[in-house]
């Protein structure tokens, strides 16, 4: 799944090439992608793009329709779900339903991006709106965790009061907007802090260590997502990662082996000596220590 920094990445990719163009036409072309009906797609046709911004691991594109006023078309890619950019297409429209093509956004210009979406579930989605907020899955975000205000008091007030395992709340949306599985798993490996440690007994130097290697981790991310085509996008991501997805391989730091946790629709990865204090995770749904 796309996460911030590859989000941030496609946002600055985007804006360099489509802001000041003219949408000539946005085609749906699978049932599940669009999740709004008012307004139509064909509201932005004819209309100017004016922004392309990032909301945690949304896209928002803002396009000043010929109708007047403003309007925002956010995509959210989920897990199988990918942006890729075109200097032409081919002149005859696609076939609904056909392959993994979701929606296909043309410019005058003849350029412009699809969306796809591989695999069976379809979670892709694209809302057209008129004011962002007007989107569940981004009104209800966290702080973005690269923003200026973000610092360490602000880190440790959302964490007051959490009771919950801090992988968790590190992927929780509401609280911080961006992070997903796999930066998470780099954020505590960096921390060396354990994915199931309780967030209620952090203590002040442990919150700070977190704090610096969440903004480190993102950061470093961002630097090496920075300037890469859409298409490379995704091969970046996975070079740059230490922990994650590299069950069984050495720990970059101390050599002993990544393990892993899985459950039932996605796993986590981590290495005994830096975060568990060489202890091994029961590889289980409800992980604990093992004894």
């Amino acid at each position: 799944m796309p996460e911030l920094p590859e989000v941030e990445s496609l946002r600055e990719f985007l804006g360099g090439r489509l802001v000041g163009q003219e949408i000539a036409r946005v085609l749906p072309l699978a049932v599940s992608v669009l999740k709004t009906f008012d307004p139509p797609l064909s509201a932005v046709e004819g209309g100017a793009v004016t922004a392309v911004d990032r909301y945690g691991k949304w896209l928002g594109v803002t396009v000043a329709p010929p109708s007047g006023g403003e309007l925002h078309l956010a995509v959210h890619l989920a897990r199988a779900g990918w942006l890729r950019w075109r200097d032409e297409f081919p002149a005859a429209p696609p076939r609904p339903g056909r392959g993994p093509l979701a929606l296909r956004t043309v410019l005058a210009s003849g350029a412009g991006f699809d969306l796809t979406e591989a695999g069976t579930a379809k979670r892709l989605a694209v809302h057209l709106v008129r004011g962002v907020d007007e989107v569940p899955g981004i009104a209800r975000l966290g702080p973005d965790p690269l923003a200026p205000d973000f610092d360490r008091a602000a880190f440790a007030a959302l964490l007051a009061g959490e009771r919950g395992r801090i992988k968790g709340v590190l992927r929780d949306q509401s609280l911080i907007a961006g992070i997903g599985n796999a930066y998470s798993d780099e954020i505590l490996h960096a921390a060396r802090m354990s994915p199931f440690k309780p967030v209620g007994r952090l203590t002040e130097d442990e919150i700070t260590a977190l704090y610096q290697a969440l903004r480190a981790t993102l950061e470093e991310a961002v630097e090496r997502s920075r300037g890469i085509a859409a298409g490379r996008l995704k091969a970046e991501k996975k070079s740059g990662l230490r922990v994650h997805g590299r069950t069984g391989e050495p720990c970059p730091v101390c050599g002993d082996t990544i393990r892993e946790v899985s459950f039932r629709d996605s796993s986590l990865q981590y290495c005994p000596t830096c975060q568990t204090g060489g202890r091994p995770l029961a590889d289980r749904r409800l992980s604990r220590l093992l004894k």
